[in-house]
């Protein structure tokens, strides 16, 4: 409910869901100050169609995206973890939940490390709404029956990426600290110091990522997968100064 809920405010407060708030009572409030309305309007919409540029989407990316694992230093890991990043409860095809496309995307890449370095993984996720299959019991079976990949640890109880930190610290021996941190690029800055601040050493595993892209001139067309980026790109930046506010 917790982690529902922050996803919740943050698509409120934050583009492109601002932008169309500011547009809206613009038009409905400032109808006595047409030079305002206008500008707030035009504000608006030039804001909505400069995030959904992929030129600028992918900039913002670059700013908290890390570059790909170093396989030179797998050598001292001692364990993998991945991160869960949400679930598709409307999946009747697969008996009604599943993991979502961000959750499979992680358990691939985890399961590619596992089975390239025989570390033991640990998985971590609850279920936020507390509802149905957690994550991690959902990529523990995935890693097992898809992937051929055994779970050591499993972690069913976080909803936040600070929790995923604080429960791996409880459950994962004392004397193991060096860890591959399996999630998406653009998640990777928080959940690396969320971890850090868990006493572990990370080994970043970024997947996903995006901001890697060669320039092209499609990314001057503005489409809504840019403006899905840039969202997650300012949420990120967002969660990372609330995160160092709250600690």
């Amino acid at each position: 409910m917790v982690e529902t809920l922050n996803y919740a405010l943050t698509a409120l407060l934050l583009p492109p869901t601002l932008l169309l708030l500011i547009a809206l009572a613009a038009l409905l409030g400032l109808s006595h100050h047409p030079r305002t309305r206008t500008l707030l309007v035009a504000f608006a919409l030039g804001g909505l169609v400069a995030l959904s540029l992929p030129v600028v989407a992918f900039a913002l990316m670059r700013a908290i995206e890390p570059g790909p694992l170093d396989e030179t230093k797998l050598g001292t890991a001692q364990a993998i973890v991945i991160l869960g990043g949400g679930r598709n409860r409307a999946a009747p095809e697969w008996g009604g939940i599943t993991v979502n496309a961000i959750t499979l995307q992680r358990l691939r890449y985890g399961a590619k490390l596992a089975r390239a370095t025989s570390l033991p993984v640990l998985v971590s996720g609850g279920a936020p709404d507390g509802i149905g299959a957690t994550e991690a019991d959902l990529m523990r079976a995935i890693l097992q029956d898809e992937f051929g990949v055994r779970t050591r640890w499993i972690d069913t109880g976080s909803r936040t990426t600070r929790e995923n930190a604080q429960f791996a610290a409880q459950q994962l021996p004392s004397d193991l600290k060096r860890i591959v941190l399996v999630t998406d690029g653009w998640h990777c800055a928080r959940a690396r110091a969320a971890f850090e601040r868990n006493g572990f050493e990370v080994i970043q595993a970024p997947t996903g990522l995006i901001a890697a892209r060669p320039f092209s001139l499609y990314q001057l067309v503005p489409n809504a997968d840019s403006l899905r980026y840039a969202h997650i790109a300012i949420r990120e930046w967002s969660s990372a100064i609330w995160y160092r506010l709250s600690s």
